[in-house]
């Protein structure tokens, strides 16, 4: 398995679309065989579920995340575990263990033109 988490300073980032770091890691037989942080080199809410797919990450575990970033990895085949907050590491070690605290409901709407901003998510900002 190779999980990638929206990244910020050791914690998950609480918007997908302006991620400029993602923390991945391969995961073994529940073991971390290895971890590393990738730049997204500018890529906006389209291109970061390709540079996903090339990376080889089946799962995501991300904050906050609008409904065509949700669709673009979903057809690129790659799991969402949206909602989550706190420290990737923990995040991780939480999913592998069965028990990460997350909201499949959470959605964030962001409008570029005036920055207008509202995410829908049960505890949790958005970016």
């Amino acid at each position: 398995m190779k999980v990638a988490v929206t990244y910020d300073s050791g914690d998950v980032f609480q918007h997908f679309g302006q991620c400029d770091q993602f923390k991945v890691y391969e995961v073994k037989e529940g073991n971390v065989t290895k971890e590393q942080i990738h730049n997204t080199n500018g890529s906006g809410h389209g291109a970061l579920a390709g540079f996903l797919k090339e990376l080889g990450v089946d799962t995501l575990i991300c904050g906050g995340i609008g409904a065509g970033a949700r669709n673009m990895l979903k057809e690129a085949g790659i799991e969402l575990y949206p909602g989550v907050q706190g420290n990737c590491d923990q995040s991780l070690k939480d999913l592998i263990d069965g028990t990460l605290t997350y909201d499949p409901d959470t959605q964030c709407n962001h409008h570029h033109e005036g920055e207008d901003h509202e995410c829908h998510n049960h505890g949790g900002t958005c970016g």
